[in-house]
């Protein structure tokens, strides 16, 4: 029940609340991301990133929630290697055998501007080394 007494002995209310918004604040998929990324990050904690971003930390740990089962894809950490397709010019049939030797073949990888040829059959370790070098060259 309100008192709706015009006592003026009873003292005021301290506390005066102010409603300015129009609901809920609506966060982009992007920055949703951007703030999950950002707690997963080793040593991070997620309260703390909540309260530096705006939001509750129950929405940090839904996002994360969301970005495990695929529904918010998280932006790609500058240390994180990712993987890209490989793109053949040519399509030879799974039965079709290379038509010259090994030495003739040729690998050619074209990033972000760079092309590297490789010709016979490289092994693993020269492509990782051929990757590497892309990568502290181009900052990917």
């Amino acid at each position: 029940m309100d008192d709706h007494s015009d006592d003026i002995r009873r003292p005021l209310s301290p506390r005066i609340e102010v409603f300015a918004g129009a609901g809920r604040k609506r966060w982009p998929d992007d920055l949703k991301a951007q703030i999950a990324a950002e707690s997963l990050e080793p040593g991070a904690v997620v309260t703390d990133v909540a309260r530096r971003h705006g939001c509750r930390p129950q929405q940090v740990h839904d996002w994360r929630r969301r970005a495990r089962l695929g529904q918010l894809v998280l932006p790609a950490s500058a240390d994180a290697l990712s993987f890209v397709p490989v793109v053949s010019e040519s399509a030879l049939p799974a039965t079709a055998e290379p038509s010259g030797p090994p030495e003739a073949a040729v690998v050619t990888v074209e990033f972000q501007g760079a092309r590297v040829e490789l010709r016979g059959a490289p092994g693993l370790a020269v492509l990782s080394d051929v990757f590497i070098a892309l990568r502290r060259t181009r900052s990917c």
